[in-house]
């Protein structure tokens, strides 16, 4: 049986598009009236608030999404993190959590139904959740389109009104600006965190996107400071355009702003502009949340029915089809409660993030490899953790009742399913044997974040390779003069190669004086020509206290020992050329020094970034 996989097929622009789609909808279109009656004319800041702390983790996963570009993105660094059992919790709140922002806006769909075309309020909702599940089944490609222009419309739409709004601004409105005090402008950024909750999520669909190392932070760091700029912006000028009374009763206050300075044509524009956010975050908010649910599958943590890819499309359809049941569901629940439940959610999802981040960073994991660096680490994970926190102390009982039970459920299924079937170790375990001094059994999470690197970087075996694979390795733990470690590898080579130790030693040394193979201070590549046919093999030596060379050179740290026989030429240049290429990278030598075995040292090797000949 053949496994299917999921298609490629996404640039930077469709993930903009997908990112500030999933977050551009109810939470500024319907919740700005709401927010108001929390905090008053000092809205904006709440908006602007929850943007700041939204900085924090958004930085560690677009770090997190370089190093681990996979489907269920969130899920995925909290399982590689911390583990199968929060990782099965985190995966169901991920889920839910995405599930219920796409419930949020086919219910702003269907209140316009209702409003303006007298329509029935669940049969309008649940004909777009059936329209966007389909459009989602046929293939991520095409709901990525439909998204791009569906997006880049209603921003044009966003900066009118703020463009054309902000010169009508009363100042007299932000009079008594914050009335009840700062700490409402706080528990109001938990109130509108969700108009944030597309963020992260959006990297679910991460394992499609091509080069995601270079689109994804493209993407998702340009839709993070558009929608900023945009709910900062827009809540700004609802505030100084619509007086108190008004704003705070309105469950469409753009709408009512807008009228109050273009009249019944501002109604249209921002019914368009509302009915294309909402469609946009639906439409997002399946294609990702679906994905949480086909990781955790992958992962065996719920039964494996829910990994099935569609044979012609490419898309996980079973999770598609999931995702729409429970949204319809969701169709019949209180507004409120809704937008409570699904930040909280996702405050829960962020929180563990962070953690997930710090325990991965702290671990030193020989193969992550990011190609974005989050900036101010730790510092900003631990703000964000902090802030988070308090955050989500302000949201009520409700909200934390409703946490606790997907929390159980979520145990439960891991204890009676998940755990029976996943044996595998975390950045937890590893950071836990690294404080302990105890070694691991296991490798899985290197080896798995090396076949990811290959597959996100498209990396092909060549002949070095090989000869890396299958490479000797000596760590060596005192330091030693060359003369000593030439006669230590002879031996090693006589036991392999069959050539007299005295012989091979005496080339070395001989090579040695001809033109020293110290290339830096830090690296020698020792190669020597042998006797014979078909014969080669390279060792490297680790000599972390130093080899001493000369004066010029006293302490080398790696020791590459080439030996081939004369028909090996070739492979023996390209070698020196590879082994030299990859030292110059800036953090080369940092990981050389921090791999913990021999396994590490090969990694390093076979996923470093250089010309392959294949």
């Amino acid at each position: 049986m053949i496994k299917m996989k999921l298609k490629k097929e996404l640039n930077a622009l469709d993930v903009f598009s997908i990112v500030a789609g999933a977050m551009i909808s109810s939470g500024i279109f319907i919740l700005p009236g709401l927010a108001y009656a929390k905090t008053g004319p000092s809205l904006f800041l709440s908006y602007f608030l929850s943007g700041l702390i939204n900085i924090t983790v958004l930085l560690a996963a677009v770090e997190l999404v370089t190093a681990m570009p996979k489907a269920g993105a969130d899920y995925f660094f909290i399982m590689r993190g911390l583990g199968p059992a929060i990782g099965t919790i985190m995966g169901f709140l991920s889920w839910l959590s995405i599930a219920l922002k796409s419930s949020f806006a086919l219910i702003g769909i269907a209140e316009f139904g209702n409003v303006y075309l007298n329509l029935n309020f669940h049969i309008v909702g649940l004909i777009f959740a059936t329209i966007f599940t389909i459009l989602n089944i046929i293939g991520i490609k095409e709901a990525g389109r439909t998204q791009v222009f569906l997006t880049l419309t209603l921003l044009f739409i966003m900066f009118f009104y703020i463009l054309t709004g902000i010169s009508k601004i009363n100042i007299n409105y932000f009079h008594n600006f914050a009335p009840r005090g700062i700490i409402p402008i706080f528990t109001t950024a938990g109130f509108v965190f969700v108009s944030y909750g597309g963020l992260i999520k959006s990297l679910s669909i991460a394992e499609e996107v091509k080069d995601p190392k270079k689109n994804i932070p493209l993407g998702i760091l340009g839709a993070f400071f558009v929608v900023v700029t945009v709910y900062v912006l827009t809540s700004f000028v609802v505030v100084g355009t619509l007086d108190g009374p008004k704003l705070k009763n309105s469950l469409t206050p753009l709408s009512d702003s807008a009228f109050q300075f273009l009249g019944k044509k501002g109604i249209v524009i921002i019914s368009i502009g509302a009915f294309l956010a909402f469609v946009t975050t639906a439409n997002a908010g399946i294609m990702a949340s679906a994905r949480a649910l086909y990781a955790l599958s992958k992962d065996k943590l719920i039964p494996k029915t829910f990994e099935k890819i569609h044979p012609k499309f490419g898309t996980p359809y079973v999770t598609i089809i999931i995702t729409y049941i429970f949204i319809v569901i969701t169709l019949f629940i209180r507004l409120e409660s809704i937008v409570k439940v699904a930040s909280t959610f996702t405050i829960l999802n962020y929180i563990f993030i962070n953690l997930a981040f710090i325990v991965i960073k702290e671990s030193k994991l020989i193969n992550y490899k990011p190609t974005f660096k989050a900036p101010l680490y730790p510092f900003l994970p631990i703000i964000g953790i902090i802030g988070l926190i308090f955050i989500l102390a302000e949201m009520g009982n409700e909200t934390l009742i409703a946490s606790l039970v997907i929390i159980s459920i979520s145990i439960l299924i891991y204890l009676f399913f998940g755990r029976l079937n996943v044996n595998r170790e975390s950045a937890l375990i590893l950071l836990v044997s690294k404080i302990t001094s105890k070694e691991l059994k296991h490798r899985f999470l290197e080896e798995e974040l090396k076949e990811i690197i290959r597959e996100s970087e498209n990396i092909k075996e060549d002949e070095v390779d090989r000869v890396f694979k299958n490479s000797i390795i000596f760590d060596l733990k005192q330091k030693i003069n060359y003369r000593t470690l030439f006669k230590i590898i002879s031996e090693e080579i006589s036991k392999r190669l069959k050539i007299p130790s005295k012989e091979i030693y005496n080339l070395f040394l001989k090579r040695e004086k001809e033109n020293s193979t110290v290339i830096s201070s830090k690296i020698a590549i020792p190669h020597i020509v042998i006797r014979g046919k078909n014969k080669f093999i390279l060792i490297i030596t680790r000599a972390l206290k130093g080899v001493y060379f000369s004066k010029k050179y006293p302490s080398v740290n790696a020791i590459f020992f080439i030996v081939g026989s004369k028909d090996k030429r070739n492979l023996h240049l390209k070698t020196i050329a590879a082994i030299a290429q990859i030292w110059q990278y800036s953090d080369f030598e940092k990981k050389w020094s921090l791999a913990k075995n021999n396994e590490d040292i090969k990694d390093l090797l076979l996923l470093s970034e250089r010309k392959r000949e294949l």
